[in-house]
């Protein structure tokens, strides 16, 4: 095997590791909070279960938001990627496990806890993000790389979920400790591969004029915000929505996370490949656009049954969008940028998620799931519509491949 190929895999193997452990956590959100100490009488943010649940996922990608640019910026200047995410993965686990011993402490607020995933969430998007962008740094296209990541993200989550349902039934705090171990995990996993930083280093102000420079980032900048928006709404409202529409506990629901995830996880390095072929635009633009009915027909489904098809089927459309969006990334990105063009990308990603925990919450909470699916699947629907003529100047199939932001 050429040594990209292995250390494709291996990375490939990091992303899954890391997004694995952030998904044990979601199918039993609920049941963890209140483990944790979110009582409607101490704590503001704590008023209903669907208060606790959201603002424990929020604090985590805040964090992602406040911390992956530091990360990157990092990385570029000083020309290397392994150590960073050494140190990320291995204070990600310090994080996970200092949440698992709060029970056992027992006089911590629920807003210590809220901090506590901060500090959690600032370290493992370290880790997170700089694996990704080493597959951004090997060779064999950048629809390929994505791809990789792609199928790792997606399997991550395919697995994280049904399993880490089971773990909640069996233990409310298994899934912390779990995510704890992986993150060692990872930490002695990613010594293994040859790190590929590109040589040339610039100064941070270099850098970021650099990025800013590119305005063509804006656009899979814009996809990866509202695609994660919808990931963010099915992560908190959708478990929650099955939950209480069908009456399933946390094992079926991660069942039905993993419909989606599933095909969305096995098809992300043939689509990435598809991509390289035919170019970005018809997976990023038509896909969302059926994606976003998609979604609309999840909301529709009026049994568990259709619910898992139409799952099934947002999974397939996740995959034709998801690693052609993070390709064109790299497309646009110069070589010397490329960690904090990946940042960008994981900012926008990120604020997606608060997005979809916000905004799918408030609506959810104020007006009721029909209208939250509504909501988010027209999001889906409007960014594509609104991207059309952009990627009209750009010409369809293999030439609107771009060079480093060139149009």
């Amino acid at each position: 095997m050429h040594s990209s190929d292995r250390d494709r895999v291996v990375l490939a193997a990091v992303v899954f590791a890391v997004l694995f452990s952030q998904l044990l956590l979601y199918p039993g959100v609920g049941t963890l909070v209140e483990v944790l100490g979110a009582d409607e009488t101490a704590s503001a943010f704590a008023a209903t279960e669907l208060d606790a649940s959201m603002w424990f996922l929020v604090a985590e990608f805040a964090a992602y938001v406040a911390f992956v640019g530091v990360w990157g910026l990092a990385s570029d200047v000083t020309g290397r990627r392994t150590p960073f995410i050494v140190a990320g993965a291995l204070a990600g686990a310090v994080g996970y496990a200092a949440l698992a011993a709060v029970p056992a402490i027992g006089s911590i607020p629920f807003e210590g806890v809220l901090a506590l995933r901060v500090f959690q969430g600032a370290m493992t998007i370290g880790a997170f993000s700089l694996t990704m962008t080493m597959l951004m740094d090997l060779e064999g296209g950048h629809g390929r790389n994505m791809g990789a990541a792609g199928i790792a993200i997606g399997l991550g989550a395919a697995l994280g979920a049904p399993i880490g349902g089971q773990l909640t039934e069996l233990d409310p705090l298994a899934p912390l400790l779990g995510a704890a171990v992986l993150l060692v995990c990872v930490g002695a996993l990613v010594t293994r591969v040859d790190d590929r930083t590109p040589d040339s280093r610039r100064t941070a102000r270099a850098l970021l004029e650099g990025v800013r420079r590119r305005p063509t980032l804006s656009i899979p900048y814009a996809f990866g915000f509202v695609d994660r928006l919808t990931a963010g709404f099915f992560a908190l409202v959708g478990t929650l929505y099955f939950q209480e529409a069908f009456g399933i506990g946390p094992a079926t629901t991660g069942l039905l996370l993993a419909c989606f995830f599933g095909p969305f996880a096995l098809l992300q390095y043939p689509m990435g490949a598809l991509s390289d072929r035919i170019g970005r635009t018809i997976p990023i633009v038509v896909g969302s656009l059926c994606y976003g009915l998609g979604i609309l027909a999840v909301g529709a489904a009026p049994s568990v049954a259709t619910v898992a098809v139409a799952m099934v089927a947002v999974g397939v459309l996740g995959a034709l969008v998801s690693p052609a969006t993070m390709a064109l990334v790299t497309d646009i990105a110069a070589e010397s940028e490329r960690g904090i063009a990946m940042a960008g990308f994981n900012v926008a990603g990120s604020l997606g998620f608060l997005g979809g925990f916000l905004v799918g919450g408030t609506v959810a909470s104020t007006y009721g799931y029909d209208l939250a699916f509504l909501v988010v699947g027209s999001l889906e629907i409007v960014i594509a519509l609104i991207a059309v003529p952009v990627f009209l100047r750009w010409s369809l199939g293999r030439n609107d491949h771009l060079d480093h932001g060139r149009i």
